[in-house]
């Protein structure tokens, strides 16, 4: 049989340099009207009873390449598991792993995928859910909707946000996980904050770049995480939309989640350096930090970015916009595309579940400290 390799598909992205024997050379596309590109996701046909070696080569132009070392590629034959591949290496540019193919298919990513029928499908779910109203804050510049669920009924505003890179599907695993904890009316921990606190989650900011396969952009090109101190209609409606329905409710407490493609493991990022910064609310920050590391071995604090210097805070950034615009416990969170290595798994990395798992561990985190926020 003929190998076929493809990306014409949800999230798909690679382009086929060519076959030579049982060597598969590949590269990463950019982003559209981008520079950016590491995004890869790929089918692989017609290879069975074979073991080919695959060898991504422009690596070392990519958004990231110190994100090369130390990873490994993800595989799955039927798109729900997803495992590491042990024999990837990354030497002169070059990403390379070999997979032995004892079925007719095979999937290669670089993280597990979280596709726009899944999107569908859980928003479809939750806003059938006791409780919740759902809003379509505006549309992508692709015509896609921006969807937003809401629920509870107390004063403190929560604002969590997903997938502003869209090649960082852990975030709207991650925003999965809230969800189903957060429409589980048996949960006490869920009621409690639902009386507390009213609850807004747009699960995908980027539907546009999710669906073409991008890393970081959306269909104009643009990194919509620099987008928040002007919004527009013509490059980032996306965040126009939704800053547009956070002045209208106000922010008390935000989550922007994300994923890191060089550090592994877990941590937060704040908004050190806005103009307006306090220690007291500062301390509300480190906090949420502290409390999470208690919580779960999925999380740790001495690895992450480095902080900004006072006045220095890059306010097109949502985390910092937020906190300054509103005075709000805004916060950055950054799951590895690697594994979070203070508790590894050999087998899976960091994937989807554990993602989820986090999830009901920030929650639960946030239910616990929402009176003095």
């Amino acid at each position: 049989m003929t190998i076929a390799i493809s990306a014409a598909f949800d999230s798909g992205a690679i382009h086929l340099v060519g076959i030579e024997g049982d060597v598969v050379r590949l590269e990463i596309p950019n982003d559209h009207l981008s520079d950016f590109y590491q995004w890869f996701h790929f089918r692989v046909s017609g290879a069975a009873g074979r073991t080919l070696t695959f060898r991504i080569e422009n690596c070392a132009g990519s958004a990231y390449p110190n994100g090369w070392p130390g990873y490994k590629a993800r595989v799955s034959t039927d798109r729900l598991d997803w495992v590491m591949a042990d024999d990837t290496s990354y030497a002169d540019g070059v990403l390379t792993w070999t997979h032995r193919f004892d079925t007719q298919l095979a999937w290669f990513a670089y993280f597990q995928p979280y596709t726009l029928d899944r999107h569908d499908a859980l928003v479809a779910e939750a806003a059938l859910a006791p409780g919740v109203t759902h809003r379509e804050l505006g549309q992508s510049l692709d015509g896609r909707a921006i969807d937003c669920l809401t629920l509870g009924t107390g004063p403190k505003q929560v604002w969590l946000y997903a997938r502003q890179h869209p090649g960082e599907p852990m975030a709207e695993w991650w925003m999965e996980g809230a969800i189903e904890m957060l429409t589980d009316g048996d949960n006490p921990v869920t009621q409690a904050l639902r009386e507390k606190a009213t609850l807004h989650l747009v699960p995908n900011m980027n539907p546009d770049g999710s669906f073409r396969g991008h890393l970081r952009t959306n269909a104009a090109g643009v990194n919509l995480n620099r987008e928040w101190h002007a919004p527009s209609a013509d490059k980032s409606p996306e965040v126009l939309c939704v800053l547009r329905a956070m002045d209208e409710s106000g922010v008390d407490f935000a989550m922007d989640v994300h994923g890191d493609e060089a550090i592994p493991a877990n941590f937060l990022a704040g908004f050190e350096g806005i103009p307006s910064w306090t220690d007291a609310l500062g301390e509300k920050f480190y906090d949420f930090g502290r409390r999470l590391a208690a919580r779960t071995p999925d999380f740790q604090t001495e690895k992450g970015y480095v902080k900004a210097a006072a006045g220095q805070a890059n306010l097109s950034m949502s985390t910092n916009q937020l906190a300054e615009r509103f005075g709000a416990v805004a916060m950055t969170l950054e799951m590895p595309f690697k594994d979070h290595d203070p508790n590894p798994d050999a087998v899976h990395g960091w994937d989807g579940e554990r993602s989820k798992a986090l999830a009901v561990s920030c929650l639960e985190t946030l239910a616990e400290m929402i009176d003095g926020i």
